[in-house]
């Protein structure tokens, strides 16, 4: 079955750098858009970042120059890097699977992973 397990959330301090990871089985991971969502405490979602099957990334405006995708299709991998991190990045951090092109819309994605907290703060 198909199965995305997110890893590397935690407690950072403001500055610091986090680094997750969001293992995909059970679909061909090399075709698909993987994204990076994030659901903050107000339980509002933000689409922040996602990496087509060709390697092409897009990012959202508040984590552009910080945060840093990629994809290891040898490992069905995708890696979200974190730096700065900022007090307004706390959050839940998903990541999503679709077959076709960066979408920002929830009901377009097949497939999600079980989320980790990040949580920035001093």
């Amino acid at each position: 079955q198909v199965q995305l397990v997110v890893s590397g959330g935690g407690l950072v301090q403001p500055g610091g750098s986090l680094r997750l990871s969001c293992a995909a089985s059970g679909f061909t991971f090399s075709s698909a858009t993987m994204t990076w969502v994030r659901e903050f405490p107000s339980k509002t979602l933000e689409w922040i970042s996602g990496i087509n099957s060709s390697g092409g990334t897009t990012y959202a405006d508040p984590v552009k120059g910080r945060f840093t995708i990629s994809r290891d299709n040898a490992k069905n991998t995708v890696y979200l890097q974190m730096n700065s991190l900022k007090p307004e990045d706390t959050a839940i951090y998903y990541c999503a699977a679709r077959y076709g092109p960066y979408s920002n819309r929830r009901d377009e994605y097949e497939y999600w992973g079980q989320g980790t907290q990040v949580t920035v703060s001093s």
